[in-house]
This record gives C-alpha cells, structure tokens and sequence, in this order.
C-alpha cells in the first residue's frame, strides 16, 4: 500500500536552501532592470557605509538596500518622507524569505517634493535663528583682499574677475569647489571654513567672501541648499555674499549669507565700488571740505576784525605800564640803599664789642700750659707715693703666707681631681685585659651586627691600637672544613 502512495505522489522534495536559491533565481530574472517611485521611510545608515530604507505608498511597502559604492556616488541625499525614483534589480534575503529592491541610481521624483523638503528644512533652519537679521554683517566699504568659492572652469569666476578689473581692481583668492553633483555640498562648506579659520593677521585672509554659481535647475542647485553648507555661511565670521543662481532662483544659502547677489556680476559690484565714480566723489568731498574751509576762515577773520575794533592800542596799554614799572623801580631801589645803610651801621657797631681772635687764643694757650704744669706736678707726687705704698707691702710677711697657703690649696685639689679622672678613665678598665672596639670613622662598635657592616675595625688595648677586618682569619691559622678554631674576629 505504501509503495503505491509513494508511486503516486511524484511531487519533488525541496531542501530550504534549494527552495531559496530556486526563487531568487526566479525574482532576479523576471525582475533584472525595475524603476519604482516612493516615499522613503525608516532610512538609516549602517556602519559599514550601507543604506537601507522602505519605499512605500499607500498600499504597500518594499525594502530596499544601497550598497556602499553606490551609496557614495548618489546625486541627492536620502531623507524619510522625501518622494523618490529609483533605478534597481529585485533580488531575495533568504535570511529572512524577503525579498527587496537593491538600488543603483536614486532621483528626487519632481521639483514638488523637493520644494517640499526644502521649505521643511527652511523653516526647521529659521527656528534656530541661522537666518536672523541681527547676524547679518556689514560688508566692507573696499575690501583688502577678496575670496571667491565657486568652479575654477565656469564662466562664473571670469564674470566676477571681469567686473572687479572694471570697477575697482583687489586681489582675488580662488578655492574651486564643484557646484552641483555628488560631494559639493561638503567641499563647499569646506571652503567656506576654511577661509574662516585663517587667523586675522595671516596675508592670506580675505576680508570678504563670495559664493556664486551659474543658475540652474532646482536639483543642479540644490548643492546650496544642503545644511551642511547653510550653517558653513550662517558661522562664517567674514562677511559673506551669496551669489547664486539667476535672480529668480532662491536657495538656503542666499538666506543665510550676510548679503545677496541676484547674479555673480552683480556680487562683484556690491563687492568694490566704481573706482573713477570713488575718485570723482573724492574729488567733489575735497572742493566741499576746501569751500567749507575757506568760509570758516573768512567767518573767524571778522570776527577777529570786528573784536579788534573794540581794544585799545596795544601802544597805549603798554606806555602806561611801563611808566608805573619805572617808578616802583625806583622806589624799590631806595628801600633797599636804606636798608643796606642800616645793616652796615648794626654791622660795624657789633664788630667793636667783640675781643681780637688772636689775643683769645694766646690767652688761652698761656691758661692750658699752666694746667698742664700743675697736671704734670701732681701726677708724679701721686706716682711716687703709690710706688712707695706698694713696696711697703710686698715686704709684709702676712702676703707671703697667705699666697703659700692658698697655693698649697690649689694643688691639693688639682690632685683629688686628677685621682677621682683616673678612677672612672676606660684605661683602667683595659690593663684588666679589655678592649674597645671602633669603625673605620671612630665610631664605637657595640655589636656583632655592627662590625660585621663596618668591615675595618680598630681594636685598642691598654697599650696600644690594632687595626682588622672583619672576616679575615689570622696567619698561620687556617684550619680545614671540620677545624673549630675560630677563623675570624667575628
């Protein structure tokens, strides 16, 4: 009965790998080229450079891949909500029994979902205030240097450098960047802060920036639009001006920017004024001040003129001074003939109260040499008799005996002293047959432990010092392993 089933039933027994190997093969080959348009959504980026994402409508969902080498070559960014078409093959994840579309190219599926995704991050960007007025600089009156960021090949950077050698002629310093595709967003910003990290005194910072490019449609432009470069020009510290597109075409950066120029062109003439016009308008400032001038100074003279009519003559002031001058220079001088006339008569009259100098020092010396004499006189009889007073005494009997008396005491207690030293002296202790122990310093030796460190040792009888080393056995004495003499000092 079992044999019939079995001849029967022919159906073929698949293993799970052979099932999914069989409809990936299937998947791939009716599916080898699709475009599906959708709104992304879940997108990540995994570490290994990968994308992955869902492409999704209102019915269904479809799990997409972007390998890495595909992933870097992308001409847009992929962000959930933003509609796109994408270029790919179906293939299964057997993994997982799904199957998912692996992309190769990716485009924004019009201009209406790119300006919605546009305004989204417009206002997300003004809520943070990167637009704000109150971060908008001046531009300088004429610029030092100027830095222009844009394509090295374009027409562009002619344009720019035509209109500056028009009007007024700067220095222009070029960091070519690409304008649109794959990439230009980050060399973009990366111009932009590069230009701003030069220090303030480095030659080579402009004082002014220009960002420009040709227009273009909404994708060529959307480059500018990227946050990365929006919040490169909102931080940029030099003035800046963004110079993108025609007028009609507005992108983040012309937002962000300090100032914006409807076409390159048009940056370089806000850049640098008209030099012939700045001349000419020097020119009229000059004749205006000179006028001015001039008619300040003609208004003063007048007035000087007129307050000069006012004034007595100079000659009259003076005459009358002068006059008084003389007169109290006369008076003055005889106020001081008279006091002159008083000072002398006081002079002359204390000068004949006062003894001749002379006559005081003779007396004086006639009064020190009779001192001197009785000074002299006296001190000799006091001498004598002192001299007599001290023999008299030195030939009493009762001196001599006391000096004997007091010097027999002396010695009698030098002795006690020197017996009572010996008594207590190390040296008696060594005539008993012991011995000090001293270090190669002097220092005493009051254990085994403490000459086998000190090594020479000093060893002192009561007749005389030995020098040894620790360890060193004496002469003529060595004995073999079982010999108990003692083979060192310690």
């Amino acid at each position: 009965m079992t044999d019939e089933a079995s001849l029967i039933d022919n159906t073929p027994e698949y293993s799970v790998s052979e099932l999914s190997s069989a409809l990936k093969r299937t998947v791939e080959g009716a599916f080898q080229r699709v475009r599906v348009r959708g709104e992304i959504s879940g997108f990540k980026r995994a570490a290994s450079g990968h994308l992955y994402l869902s492409l999704k409508d209102d019915k269904a969902v479809l799990d997409t891949v972007v390998w890495r080498g595909v992933a870097e070559n992308l001409s847009m960014r992929p962000e959930d909500g933003l509609e796109v078409v994408c270029d790919g093959r179906l293939t299964t994840y057997a993994a997982r029994s799904r199957y998912q579309l692996v992309i190769e190219s990716m485009t924004a599926a019009g201009a209406g979902a790119l300006l919605a995704l546009l305004e989204e991050r417009r206002r997300a960007l003004a809520e943070e205030g990167l637009f704000a007025a109150e971060r908008k600089r001046p531009l300088p009156a004429l610029p030092e240097r100027i830095g222009v960021i844009t394509s090295p090949t374009g027409a562009v950077i002619r344009d720019i450098l035509h209109r500056l050698g028009d009007r007024f002629p700067r220095p222009v310093l070029l960091w070519p960047v690409r304008v649109q595709g794959k990439g230009a967003d980050a060399e973009i910003a990366a111009a932009i802060r590069g230009f701003d990290a030069l220090a303030p005194e480095d030659p080579l910072r402009p004082d002014l920036l220009i960002v420009a490019r040709g227009g273009g449609s909404i994708e060529d432009l959307w480059s500018f639009n990227e946050e990365l470069v929006v919040r490169a020009a909102a931080d940029c510290t030099i003035p800046l001006i963004s110079a993108v597109g025609h007028e009609t075409d507005t992108t983040l950066i012309d937002l962000a920017a300090d100032v914006r120029a409807p076409t390159p062109t048009a940056a370089a003439e806000m850049a640098v004024p008209v030099r012939v016009e700045l001349l000419a308008d020097l020119g009229d400032y000059e004749r205006r001040m000179a006028s001015v001038v001039a008619r300040r100074l003609n208004g003063e003279h007048h007035a000087v003129k007129a307050l000069a009519r006012g004034l007595p003559r100079p000659e009259a002031m003076l005459g009358e001074a002068a006059q008084r001058l003389d007169e109290r220079s006369e008076s003055l001088r005889r106020v001081m003939t008279m006091a002159l006339d008083r000072r002398s008569a006081a002079l002359a009259e204390a000068a004949a109260g006062l003894v001749n100098p002379r006559q005081q020092a003779h007396a004086a010396g006639l009064c020190l040499e009779a001192c001197a004499h009785r000074l002299l006189a006296s001190g000799v009889a006091k001498l004598r008799h002192a001299g007599e007073g001290l023999a008299r005494f030195t030939r009493e009997p009762r001196l001599q005996r006391a000096s004997e008396r007091r010097l027999s005491g002396a010695w009698d207690q030098l002795a006690a002293a020197a017996a009572r030293l010996e008594s207590v002296s190390h040296r008696s202790v060594l005539e008993r047959g012991f011995a000090v122990i001293r270090g190669a310093a002097g220092e005493l030796i009051r254990a085994s432990s403490a000459a086998r460190r000190a090594g020479a040792l000093e060893i002192e009888f009561h007749d005389g010092r030995v020098a040894t080393q620790v360890g060193v056995a004496p002469r003529g004495r060595r004995g073999g392993p079982d010999d108990d003499s003692q083979g060192s000092l310690l």
